[in-house]
């Protein structure tokens, strides 16, 4: 079958926002929540197990239902941030989902009171909830009143939630100016970062530029608005909640042990060498006479090669190099395609980038993709796709546990990538864009890892700041330090990346997410040195990760795997494989 750009259908969600079915949705949501705050009076730590599922149950329930709301407003979003209606639903649904939240929180607040003996009956009856059960116990120490938890969830709708949601709004409709061979265009960023990614060094910079001009003329505002973000983060965590630090908020929820994070960060910043070693080695690729790289070069193209992909053949490329691994995951791939749950076309409005939004087991996911040709496009699609085989090899579990916890979330992904990778390396005869794909290997490797770990260590350090009222002109300087640590001699920056962290979603969005890029990349390396080495008996252990999806602890998951997630060993690992990769890169 040939594919075309094109649109997705989100007709298996609902058809419109007209729909009788969504109305439906929301009563029927009203009425279950209605009923479950019937079962408040029969909570009781000596209850049987059987009426305890029961009323797991009926959560999941509940919660299907919302997933697919929230599901269809987001995604219709995407498609057209401009889209009033779609901006409309958006704010019902948060508040809705708020208002839901806030009725049937008492079972989460009983649960974490259960006593631990009665916890653990219940627990060794509930299959596939177990681990979803133990997590929310582990919330126990850091869990106030129902009535505190209320106003929390409801400050949210209008507080953080708005201010992410205004942050989305204010930059998305940014539009960026280039003048490209004497041609003004209008852009969006993601038209505009392919300049970056161009052979053309004046436009290299001239995009950049464009990019913090625009930015950096809403940076007061725009900074203001993370300082606000960063101080509700800590009024409620720190403040209320008595976490230990910022950082480790993320780290519970993710459950991923605080020293397993500080290893990873810690060797990162061991690390920083072999980055600059390959940053040095790309400036004299591209015969620059300073022998220093560009801010704006980072990402430069070693080869004037301006292959582009036909996307029909991105599609086939993509599903052979999974074919290749294991038939059953191409079938998969090519499922989401085959149900139009793909939205690939460039448009005006359309959020930029791309990502994979999996609703339900049972449902194929969701992907949005802004498909413009460039081996980085292709590179894209398998990434997405890799995290769309990920849930539905999970798709046996529950609603509550077939989602992989963040830092295992990008392991197929990842793991799509490189198969892609070794896929074009075999195919290609030219030895210029070979050297480009392994190139781009590590330019990849660089935006995942390193640029990743230095975000959450800037994070870190600016949540830290801003209780102490340091001015976003300080965050300014402080990301200018974070910047020169991380390339030392090896890259000269420009004044204007002084406003690059306000460009960053995440850091608003999900504060601390980002770490979760750099432990996927490396654990992804180390597993790839493992299938290098094992061959086929390697696949059923790596299969076995990605069904395990989040029904168990990723520390447990990977442990199963021989890997310890504590040890500066293992990362050091990871760091190993990319050190040969840039070896081999300077015999070239």
């Amino acid at each position: 079958m040939a594919y075309a750009l094109a649109k997705w259908n989100l007709g298996e969600l609902y058809s419109s926002f007209d729909s009788p079915d969504l109305q439906a949705a929301f009563d029927n949501v009203e009425e279950q929540v209605t009923s479950f705050e019937g079962v408040r009076n029969k909570l009781n730590p000596d209850m049987d197990a059987e009426t305890f599922l029961q009323v797991v149950h009926a959560s999941e329930g509940m919660t299907r239902i919302v997933n697919k709301i929230h599901a269809f407003t987001g995604l219709s979003f995407a498609s057209n941030t401009q889209d009033q209606t779609a901006q409309t639903y958006m704010a019902r649904v948060q508040q809705f989902a708020a208002e839901m939240q806030n009725r049937t929180l008492f079972f989460s607040l009983w649960w974490k009171e259960v006593d631990d003996k009665n916890a653990e009956r219940l627990m060794s009856a509930a299959g596939d909830y177990r681990y979803y059960l133990e997590a929310m116990r582990s919330f126990k120490p850091y869990t106030l009143s129902e009535a505190e938890e209320k106003i929390i969830n409801i400050k949210d709708v209008t507080g953080s939630g708005a201010l992410t949601t205004l942050y989305d709004a204010i930059t998305n409709r940014y539009v960026f100016t280039l003048d490209v061979n004497g041609d003004s265009k209008e852009l969006t960023r993601g038209q505009l970062m392919a300049y970056v990614q161009g052979a053309d060094p004046d436009l290299r910079a001239k995009a950049y530029q464009e990019l913090y001009r625009v930015y950096g003329a809403d940076g007061p505002i725009l900074g203001q608005m993370y300082q606000t973000r960063a101080r509700d983060w800590h009024n409620e965590n720190i403040g209320l909640r008595k976490f230990s630090s910022p950082i480790s908020v993320r780290n519970l929820g993710n459950d991923i042990p605080d020293e397993a994070v500080d290893a990873l960060l810690g060797v990162a910043r061991k690390n920083t060498k072999i980055f600059q070693r390959y940053f040095k080695l790309k400036a004299r690729q591209l015969g620059i006479p300073s022998g220093q790289l560009r801010r704006y070069d980072i990402y430069a193209p070693v080869a004037k090669s301006d292959k582009k992909f036909d996307y029909n053949d991105a599609t086939r490329m993509v599903f052979e190099s999974f074919r290749d691994f294991d038939p059953k995951i191409a079938e998969m791939a090519q499922r989401v395609f085959d149900q139009e749950h793909v939205d690939s076309e460039v448009r005006k409005g359309k959020r930029d980038g791309a990502f994979c939004w999996s609703v339900l087991p049972d449902m194929t996911p969701y992907v949005l993709l802004n498909y413009q040709g460039r081996a980085r496009d292709v590179a894209t699609m398998a990434h997405e796709l890799g995290h769309a085989i990920h849930a539905m090899l999970a798709s046996h579990h529950s609603t509550f546990t077939f989602h992989s916890s963040l830092p295992l979330a990008e392991t197929a992904s990842t793991f799509g990538e490189m198969m892609l990778t070794d896929k074009l390396l075999a195919e290609e005869t030219d030895e210029a864009v070979r050297r480009d794909i392994l190139f781009k290997q590590v330019d990849d490797a660089y935006a995942t890892i390193m640029r990743q770990s230095y975000f959450a260590l800037f994070e870190k350090q600016a949540h830290e700041m801003i209780q102490k009222n340091a001015s976003v002109d300080e965050l300014c300087a402080a990301y200018m330090d974070n910047l020169k640590e991380q390339f030392g001699d090896s890259v000269e920056i420009g004044d204007e990346f002084k406003w690059e962290w306000v460009s960053i979603p995440h850091i608003y969005h999900t504060p601390f997410y980002v770490y979760a890029y750099a432990f996927g990349q490396l654990l992804v390396f180390s597993l790839y040195r493992q299938f290098k080495a094992e061959g086929e008996s390697f696949k059923p252990k790596y299969l076995k990760i990605l069904a395990a999806g989040g029904s168990e602890a990723p520390a447990k998951i990977l442990a199963e795997a021989g890997i310890d997630i504590r040890s500066a060993g293992f990362w050091q690992g990871g760091f190993d494989v990319l050190d040969k990769l840039v070896s081999e890169l300077e015999k070239m």
